[in-house]
């Protein structure tokens, strides 16, 4: 009879942490970000759309160029409207960089510090201080 009291009260005690850690677990989705953009969904804050975007759907994706790792990173850049802008979107940054369209006879042309964006023709190529770290 000891034991099935001992078995009872162990059961109880299963159930009723189960119970109290089962709240503490935010449930699927609920990460979001200070803009309501749900990082457990793939989504991300897009300064240009002012909307959540998911980087990996964007049209234009770069690859990792001269990778020593064992796979191989992806950037994003999204447009706005009018061209004159390029949002920039890296696997290491949190957050996006928004790039500037400048002057150039030869390409399109977007820069932002040390980085550069160039699209010649349907191809595009990032540089991070003169480096090719990422292009299409």
């Amino acid at each position: 009879m000891k034991n099935v009291k001992n078995l009872i009260t162990a059961m109880a005690v299963v159930v009723f942490a189960s119970g109290v850690s089962a709240q503490l677990v935010p449930k699927g989705g609920a990460d979001k970000d200070k803009h309501g953009c749900k990082g457990s969904a793939g989504y991300t804050f897009s300064v240009l759309k002012n909307d959540c975007v998911r980087v990996f759907e964007q049209k234009i994706q770069l690859k990792e160029v001269d990778n020593k790792k064992t796979y191989t990173s992806n950037a994003a850049v999204i447009m706005s409207d009018d061209g004159t802008k390029a949002e920039l979107f890296m696997p290491s940054s949190d957050g996006s960089l928004v790039l500037d369209k400048v002057a150039s006879k030869k390409a399109i042309v977007y820069k932002k510090g040390k980085y550069t964006l160039t699209k010649v023709k349907n191809a595009y190529t990032l540089k991070l201080a003169n480096k090719l770290v990422f292009k299409s």
